[in-house]
């Protein structure tokens, strides 16, 4: 079979006003970046169009190294909606160059249910990520120079929040010094990079509702604590509206197509590891303004991107799932059933039944939301018909819908199944109201736990010295309402990526909080998870270049 690149480049693709007229979007309202992609103003999101879509969530199995093919199910229904005559569109996050180039290469889907141009789109697209990379870096320079100058005065900062952020996967950037040298180089301090994704401009940029909105966000970003103890903000920095300057093209959804010509809206950035992990507001509810089905997917396994797309994104917006769609792969529920990962291509009904307890946990906690769940079995050439047979049986017993998924060789045609289920399941029995899995005003600690215990099925939760400190600060400022972010291994319950399976009764540590004022939610950090990933021994750059004038090595 063709590489997804090789598939992308033999797609005949339409240009970006006709896929916008198909999709009854005003033609002269669009912002062309070429001829295939375009911006779209949100004056264009109509409300009362949104309350009449139907949204559909797609999230995952607990992550694992092999794979589990979200975002090929999410664009594969899309298109199995509009091969059966719905009108679809699919709102999917923006891929981080740091993966790209590290782990996987692309992230617009695979085979022959991708968003296009994909070339474009995995790199350097229309410059959203550069934009919120150079305004978070921005409000960096100007801080230091704000500190530099006013030091004669006897101002200082006790603690300076505010890292950096860089999107390439950079270990050696976690912890510098800055400032070393003469006087003139500025002040000499600790500092540090996390990847652009994990910005809180990234998540402001995802959850603002318009440009008014993202200054106000902007303005309320903390920067760290005066000697007297009192707040530093942007505001008091003076410079939202140079910080929103760089931002104001950035904020405006990307319409591109998929491989099949329909229409798709990329917007917004990935991680639910380390950050919310759900594409932007406005882009969700831009898709619903034209759509009488808008498919989302929400970053990693259910137990992160679900969660905070529920409790952070539905929460702030009123958004309204009526299905989620629960992607699993006998590769991966083989790996969670303790098959090594260089066995799971070979048939295992026994590695298979044990790993049924990862999908099992999942559902229950999705069902716990309110939602209707169906599972969407992608499948991959090496799965034997009884592997198929064995996970069809198990969700019949569950009372969950179950359909194949074959989008990736066959397009929409091979997603048709799974499109029927989800028209079939939205019409006979929708999801009910959202059930968070905290209420506003629990204090931070019971958030954190809750979701720990509930959700992950910790038996405590610790917290270090240096988390409790900064309840306390939180406390004192009046922001434990904000919802919680809980930064932790995409590849267990636990903290512990080594924790496969349906992962229960262990002690989850919180080391630290992060106080995103601007973005209005509180990030827990589990563990030791970093927030600036590192590059693999064999890292994805190795294999990407330009051969003959076409680039390689992207998928």
């Amino acid at each position: 079979m063709k590489t997804d690149i090789e598939i992308a480049r033999s797609i005949n693709l339409q240009e970006i006003k006709q896929v916008a007229k198909n999709a009854n979007i005003p033609e002269d309202r669009i912002e062309n970046y070429g001829r295939y992609i375009a911006k779209l103003p949100l004056d264009l999101i109509n409300e009362e169009k949104v309350k009449k879509s139907n949204l559909i969530l797609v999230t995952a199995i607990t992550a694992t190294k092999a794979g589990i093919g979200k975002t090929t199910v999410s664009i594969g229904l899309a298109l199995g909606l509009q091969k059966i005559g719905k009108n679809a569109f699919v709102a999917l996050r923006e891929p981080s160059l740091g993966p790209c180039f590290g782990m996987k290469g692309g992230a617009a889907g695979g085979g022959y249910a991708q968003v296009l141009p994909m070339e474009k789109i995995n790199l350097h697209f229309t410059g959203d990520f550069h934009a919120i990379t150079s305004a978070h870096n921005m409000i960096s320079a100007l801080l230091d120079n704000y500190l530099y100058q006013n030091q004669s005065s006897g101002f200082g900062l006790k603690e300076n929040l505010w890292r950096r952020v860089l999107d390439v996967n950079d270990r050696s950037l976690r912890n510098i010094v800055v400032g070393l040298g003469a006087k003139s180089n500025g002040i000499t301090q600790e500092a540090g990079f996390d990847i652009t994704a994990a910005s809180e401009i990234m998540a402001i940029l995802c959850l603002a509702t318009d440009e008014k909105d993202l200054r106000r966000r902007i303005e309320n970003i903390l920067l760290g604590y005066t000697y007297d103890d009192k707040p530093f903000t942007v505001k008091d920095l003076g410079v939202a509206g140079a910080i929103t300057v760089l931002l104001r093209d950035a904020i405006y959804p990307n319409l591109v197509q998929t491989t099949e010509g329909s229409p798709a809206l990329v917007h917004g950035g990935p991680f639910a590891n380390i950050a919310h992990g759900c594409n932007s507001i406005v882009a969700t509810k831009m898709a619903m303004s034209f759509a009488d089905y808008t498919i989302t997917e929400a970053g990693f396994g259910a137990d992160l991107g679900a969660e905070k797309f529920y409790d952070i994104k539905c929460r702030k917006s009123g958004l309204q799932p009526k299905l989620t769609v629960i992607v699993a792969t006998a590769q991966g529920l083989k790996m969670h059933g303790g098959v090594a990962l260089d066995k799971i291509k070979e048939p295992n009904l026994e590695g298979l039944y044990h790993g049924f307890a990862n999908l099992d946990k999942h559902i229950r906690n999705l069902r716990s939301f309110g939602q209707t769940v169906v599972v969407a079995f992608n499948r991959f050439a090496t799965d034997s018909d009884e592997e198929v047979d064995a996970i069809k049986k198990h969700c019949e017993e569950l009372g969950v819908g179950f359909a194949i998924n074959n989008a990736f060789t066959d397009g929409g045609e091979g997603a048709v199944e799974l499109a029927k289920l989800v028209v079939d399941t939205i019409d006979k029995k929708p999801s009910e109201p959202l059930k968070f899995a905290y209420k506003e005003y629990d204090t931070i600690e019971e958030k954190v736990e809750k979701i720990a215990t509930h959700i992950y099925g910790a038996k405590s939760v610790q917290y270090t010295n240096k988390a409790r400190k900064m309840i306390k600060l939180i406390n004192s400022m009046e922001l434990s309402h904000y919802p919680v972010c809980i930064a932790k291994t995409q590849y267990s319950f636990s903290a512990d990526p080594s924790a496969y399976g349906a992962a229960d009764g262990f002690e989850f540590e919180i080391s630290d909080f992060v106080i995103n004022n601007g973005a209005e939610m509180i990030i827990a950090i589990a563990g030791s998870m970093m927030r600036m990933p590192g590059l693999p021994k064999s890292p994805q750059a190795l294999r990407i270049d330009v051969v003959n004038g076409e680039i390689e090595g992207l998928s």
